[in-house]
């Protein structure tokens, strides 16, 4: 596998200067680029033909990632040539959130196969509910296949988001890739940093991934009560504070949720994902060094099962944890690298989702303010 990267800071971009990346022959084009790229229609038919059979694929960002760290306002493309190119790329229209399962199940069935082993997905990221997309994307495959991506973003303002292929950008698509046979390999690693804190409270009343009552009580309520001063910038202090959940036993998921919205007249949370019946939630607070370390984490849990050789790394991290870190949010970023070494290529971007298996299952789950890692490589 060869892997050229092209890291573009200007508003605009030409096929003259992609012309680099003809060196490697690219089959496949990964991209990541800030909503302000999107906005600008630079993504022309002029320029997306202008690498012969290669399928691009990519998403606006809440921050982009790259070999040289975390950016703003920047494109990155990332060329990859296979040996053996047993991939291929579907797409599907996703036009409301209640059909999204249905959405996630007509992208799998463009894309199953007997020797299907991995998708990587990635899914427009404010009409949609992740949770739904990974139920019918599972209710297709076989139960074995490996299922990593991520939710575009749209710099944290969770209004409008992008998808790119080949026949341009989109609002409102869910992109996948599918990866077949035995030549190309794939490992993932999740983890968060992020404590939990305060009383447990049960799920008394929901609908998918709107959450009306905790312990019987109006949950946005409750949740203001626990933010206290920062309970006034609602909506976004939200990104600051998720929630643990668990199961019904009480038992610790590691799986984080986001509050993407509140509605006033209803006193509900709007989640980034689906709630367990019956289970409970905790709120969640964490400092810079505890994320960091979290990315380590989740960067070794890859490396343990990498194949050798040149690779590449794509890091889907939430916006929340962009936020919380501020100006030093290139040290998770770096973590990272210092666990691959130089022959990982790293790219990806800060999402409003983050999909993935945890380390050493295939069972894939919707995460927030987590950091996930997909890896491929070439054998």
């Amino acid at each position: 596998m060869k892997v050229k990267q092209l890291i573009v800071t200007a508003m605009n971009i030409t096929p003259d200067e992609i012309s680099v990346l003809h060196a490697i022959k690219p089959q496949l084009i990964l991209v990541f680029a800030s909503i302000t790229h999107f906005q600008q229609q630079i993504f022309s038919p002029e320029l997306l033909n202008s690498i012969p059979n290669a399928q691009w694929i990519g998403c606006s960002t809440a921050g982009e990632i790259s070999s040289k760290g975390v950016s703003d306002d920047s494109i990155i493309i990332t060329a990859l040539h296979f040996d053996h190119p047993d991939f291929k790329v579907a797409s599907t229209t996703l036009l409301t959130m209640e059909n999204t399962e249905h959405a996630g199940q007509a992208l799998a069935r463009q894309l199953q196969a007997d020797n299907l082993n991995n998708i990587i997905v990635l899914g427009q990221g404010v009409n949609i509910n992740g949770s739904a997309l990974i139920d019918g994307m599972k209710s297709i495959v076989d139960e074995r296949v490996v299922i990593s991506g991520g939710l575009a973003g749209d710099a944290g303002q969770f209004t409008r988001t992008f998808i790119l292929n080949n026949h341009g950008i989109s609002q409102d698509e869910i992109d996948g890739i599918g990866f077949y046979g035995e030549h190309i390999q794939l490992s993932v690693g999740c983890f968060g940093g992020w404590q939990a804190f305060g009383s447990k409270r049960r799920v008394t009343r929901y609908q998918g991934n709107i959450l009306f009552e905790l312990d019987g009580k109006p949950a946005l309520e409750l949740y203001k009560n626990y933010l206290g001063d920062y309970a006034k910038d609602l909506p976004a202090s939200g990104l600051l504070f998720p929630c643990s959940m668990m199961s019904a036993e009480g038992q610790d998921l590691g799986i984080i949720r986001t509050i993407l919205g509140i509605d006033e007249d209803e006193g509900s949370l709007i989640l980034a994902g689906d709630v367990i019946e019956g289970g409970y939630l905790q709120l969640m607070l964490a400092s810079t060094d505890a994320l960091v370390d979290g990315a380590e984490t989740a960067a070794r849990m890859v490396h343990d099962h990498t194949v050798t050789g040149d690779s590449l790394a794509i890091l889907v991290s939430c916006v929340g944890r962009k936020l919380l870190m501020g100006g030093r949010v290139d040290e998770e970023v770096e973590a990272v690298g210092e666990v691959f070494g130089e022959k990982v290529t790293l790219t990806g971007f800060y999402s409003n989702g983050e999909i993935s298996p945890f380390s050493n299952t295939t069972d894939c789950k919707l995460h927030n303010q987590t950091m996930t890692i997909t890896c491929l490589s070439e054998r």
